[in-house]
């Protein structure tokens, strides 16, 4: 006798209350060992470390964004968009499987496990995988997730300036942080969503709430995505992997977990996500699908009483929360004073002149209310015309959409002040 499972589960979220899973190979995915590894990828890296209710994981904004998906499906279809059965699962694969290639704590360690590869790449990688596994049923959804298929606006929903994945992640990131200026009245903009040219709009009676997602997401960067405490810690746990990859090209034994030591202990290129590089995809993938934030803090916690001076220093500051001081100005530090600052930790710290950069170092961050390379999004009007938001909106002008604000940090050890 078969056994019969369930598919069609409900699933109690904190944020929206119950929602519901959108078909059976919907749930196969999310059953599928790949997608249930973002339990263990914090969707905030250690922005736990300032708003300590930041817990929640890529697992949770999957299924989020998925069901924002669906609430957007339906409401398009309502509105005469003609949407077929198989373009609908492609979508709802799209938006569940878009974040799939987050490595341990999502961007904090963006470049630092595989540098120079984005989570979007692997994100596709393990889309093909899994479309290889499944005999070619998601290859639709790799069309739309690359935005290749002839229906933009369905690209625009997975990946675009109002898509699911924003929506959900304001309002989950505020909701879990319970920092109120990121709310967003996330029901109101789908219930506004509309096509026009196969492209995705916002009629006009939904601009106000339009202008408040804008606002809520430049408030959001500031206050929680670049918080300065979240800036130092995470420059700190980059500082942390930095110096276990310099030693691991150099020959030293250290403490890692399997996947992680393959990704430590060898160098990738974008290429060999392909099948002209030195590793095969299927090795990286298959790896990579092992690593989550316990492989980063378990080793941490190793190293911490490591043999190499620096390592040991930095992993046992990241594991008691003793972060580096951090300023934050509109222009470049000089370079004067953190010819100072090194010095002042080399005397105090006994840090040699060639390890100073592990202690002392500076950088640069942005915030852009849009996505520079995404298309505008267009406000459909009464008279059926469509507008940029920039020429309706009486709040926004190109430049506040556009114009792209960058603040210089500097971090150093507290006992240098």
């Amino acid at each position: 006798m078969a056994y019969l499972t369930n598919k069609r589960k409900i699933i109690n979220d904190p944020v929206y209350g119950f929602i519901s899973i959108p078909g059976d190979f919907v749930f196969d995915i999310i059953e599928h060992s790949w997608f249930q590894r973002l339990r263990n990828i914090k969707q905030l890296g250690l922005t736990s470390f300032v708003y300590p209710g930041a817990n929640h994981s890529r697992f949770q904004h999957g299924l989020g964004a998925l069901h924002l998906m669906e609430m957007a499906v339906s409401t398009l279809r309502s509105k005469g968009v003609e949407i077929t059965q198989e373009e609908e699962e492609a979508t709802y694969l799209a938006i569940l499987l878009h974040d799939i290639g987050h490595g341990p704590f999502s961007h904090a360690l963006e470049n630092s496990i595989i540098e120079g590869i984005a989570h979007e790449d692997l994100s596709l990688l393990l889309m093909r995988r899994l479309n290889d596994e499944y005999h070619g049923k998601l290859d639709l959804a790799i069309e739309i997730f690359l935005g290749r298929y002839h229906r933009k606006f369905l690209h625009e929903l997975v990946s675009g300036q109002i898509d699911m994945d924003r929506l959900d992640y304001l309002r989950r990131d505020c909701f879990f942080t319970g920092v109120i200026e990121g709310s967003v009245g996330s029901e109101r903009i789908i219930r506004m969503l509309n096509v026009a040219d196969e492209s995705l709009v916002i009629e006009e009676k939904g601009i106000y709430s339009l202008e408040k997602f804008l606002i809520a997401r430049r408030l959001m960067y500031w206050q929680v995505y670049m918080h300065k405490t979240v800036l130092s810690s995470e420059s700190l746990l980059v500082k942390v992997l930095q110096r276990a990859r310099e030693l691991a090209i150099r020959g030293a034994d250290l403490f890692t977990t399997p996947a992680l030591r393959f990704f430590l202990y060898n160098q990738f290129e974008k290429k060999d996500l392909l099948n002209d590089g030195d590793f095969t995809p299927g090795i990286i993938a298959s790896t990579f699908v092992r690593l989550d934030d316990t492989d980063i803090f378990t080793a941490a916690k190793y190293w911490a009483d490591d043999s190499d001076s620096v390592l040991s220093d930095l992993a046992a500051r990241l594991m008691r929360r003793d972060l580096f001081a951090i300023e934050l100005q509109n222009e470049p530090f000089k370079k004067e004073k953190l010819r100072q600052l090194k010095k002042v930790a080399g005397d105090l710290l006994h840090v040699s002149p060639e390890h100073s950069d592990y202690y002392v170092f500076s950088g640069t961050i942005s915030n852009l209310a849009f996505t520079p390379d995404a298309p505008e999004v267009k406000i459909l009007l009464k008279n059926g015309k469509t507008e940029d938001i920039s020429t309706v909106s009486d709040m926004f002008e190109q430049r506040f959409i556009s114009e792209r604000i960058t603040k210089y940090f500097l971090c150093y050890p507290k006992e240098c002040r």
